[in-house]
């Protein structure tokens, strides 16, 4: 990581959380799921570089049973810094500190991101198990939208 970056303990605006994602190439969100989804962070660091909002993460659930790492964004043009591992073992700290002996912590690795969670001792769950997803409004029920 670059001295020129810092990291901050904070819920990223709505503002920033929408563009991150946009330019890291996640699924864009609407302002009003960032406007209710984002006061329910548990936990989330954001990094600057100056005064610009470079990065993010955040770690949602129901603080006791479940966890799940989401919103891993940084711009492309501070990719390659280390700032994905700063952001994930500042993350994890949090939840080694907050989680309970038993907790369940998961992810979705997009892409080759599954390289980095594996340094976390992420692991994938198949053939056990298999994550599920639908997005609202395009879920296919008996074949149909």
């Amino acid at each position: 990581m670059k001295n020129s970056h810092t990291l901050h303990a904070e819920t990223p605006s709505e503002a920033d959380y929408l563009r991150l994602r946009v330019v890291a190439g996640l699924t864009p969100k609407t302002a009003q799921a960032a406007a209710a989804g984002l006061p329910n962070t548990l936990f989330a660091i954001v990094v600057r570089s100056g005064d610009d909002v470079v990065g993010m993460g955040r770690v949602v659930g129901d603080g006791g049973l479940f966890y799940q790492v989401v919103d891993m964004a940084v711009t492309p043009e501070h990719q390659g810094c280390g700032l994905g591992t700063a952001i994930m073992q500042r993350l994890m700290a949090y939840i080694d500190e907050h989680a309970p002996t038993g907790a369940y912590v998961s992810l979705i690795a997009d892409g080759e991101a599954n390289r980095l969670y594996a340094r976390f001792g992420f692991e994938p769950t198949a053939p056990r198990s298999i994550g599920m997803a639908f997005v609202v409004g395009k879920r296919l029920l008996n074949g149909q939208v």
